[in-house]
């Protein structure tokens, strides 16, 4: 199995309701493939960089999921039926480095998720520094 990330932009047009319906049906669609959903970030309503479709703006959800390689093709066929979904992209983490990264940005949705709405905090990113660098530096 390997790490994956989905993100999907959702008709802003639909209500909230149809919105969680939606998102529900494409978090279906990943598990009955065989996937393991790790965590999701719910970015919310943003606007769009360029309209699509006479729309401005789109519900913007990330879905963090392990599945095997052969479901990934069914699993974007899905995606592009469904008529809701203005765009999708689907981002694999192979190398050690990025499933390092995969790792953390999980981590990161999950205390997102379980943290109150109303203590919001921005926290300070960690900067690594390579060892080459460093000597640099010096």
């Amino acid at each position: 199995m390997r790490n994956y990330e989905n993100l999907v932009i959702v008709k802003p047009t639909l209500t909230a309701e149809e919105i969680q319906a939606n998102i529900s049906a494409i978090e279906e669609v990943i598990t009955s493939n065989g996937g393991e959903i790790a965590a999701r970030d719910a970015m919310g309503m943003r606007k769009l960089a360029y309209p699509l479709g006479k729309n401005e703006r789109g519900y913007f959800h990330v879905i963090y999921y392990s599945v095997a390689p052969s479901a990934i093709n069914e699993i974007e066929r899905r995606f592009r039926i469904n008529e809701n979904l203005l765009r999708f992209v689907t981002i694999k983490y192979d190398t050690n480095r990025e499933v390092t990264a995969w790792n953390q940005l999980v981590q990161k949705a999950q205390k997102k998720a379980t943290q109150p709405a109303g203590e919001a905090k921005v926290e300070a990113e960690e900067v690594v520094i390579p060892a080459a660098l460093e000597e640099d530096a010096e």
